[in-house]
């Protein structure tokens, strides 16, 4: 089985091209946008904040109050913590050399069998994806075996918008069936080398000039 993250498999879902040509070959590179570099600053700084108290950046400030509203939660708080799972869906490390998948939840507070799960956004609001949520929380059930709930959102700090949803641990095949069609894609794609295009308005940023669909 083909080891995938989440931001991986999201960049094969909108265009295996550009995937296969940027993150399996590297023939072409993404470019690192403002809006990464600022999205990344963001991350590091709250996460700082939340582990080690230090002081944000004063055009960070503005973002104080969620993490503290956060950080008032009750239960122990396992800030940008790294998780793995085995082919066989169990828990492993982050570095196991056999992970089937791994991903880095930005929060994640346990209160007993409860879990919370916040994923800081800094983007648009427009299209929220709650897609990573799942996963998130398909780790968190294999790695916290007490957890029965989960109560996850997505946190969009610059424009204060909050989109939750819940999840329960007899929700794990439903949760995984979200995943099954887009692995599928994804295994058949790596044991055969076809990487269709996905042609859409964002192939005029695109980096890799060698698709037919490539436009400037």
């Amino acid at each position: 089985m083909q080891p995938w993250s989440y931001s991986r498999l999201k960049d094969f879902i909108g265009c295996p091209r550009r995937h296969y040509e940027t993150q399996v070959t590297s023939n072409f590179t993404q470019p690192y946008t403002e809006a990464l570099k600022y999205g990344n600053a963001v991350h590091s700084a709250l996460e700082n904040y939340a582990k080690n108290k230090t002081e944000l950046p004063l055009n960070y400030q503005r973002y104080k109050g969620y993490v503290d509203e956060i950080l008032n939660i009750e239960g122990d708080k396992y800030p940008e913590h790294k998780m793995g799972l085995l082919p066989d869906r169990t828990a492993c490390s982050y570095e196991d050399d056999k992970r089937w998948v791994r991903g880095i939840a930005d929060m994640i507070i346990i209160n007993d069998d409860i879990a919370y799960i916040i994923d800081y956004k800094t983007g648009s609001a427009n299209y929220p994806d709650t897609l990573q949520l799942k996963l998130m929380a398909l780790m968190v059930f294999a790695h916290f075996p007490n957890v029965i709930k989960i109560k996850a959102a997505l946190l969009f700090v610059s424009y204060n918008i909050i989109f939750d949803e819940s999840y329960t641990r007899n929700q794990i095949n439903d949760l995984w069936a979200h995943f099954a069609p887009h692995l599928e894609r994804w295994e058949i794609a790596h044991k055969t080398n076809e990487w269709g295009a996905t042609p859409s308005p964002l192939c005029k940023k695109c980096p890799v000039q060698t698709c037919e669909f490539w436009r400037s």
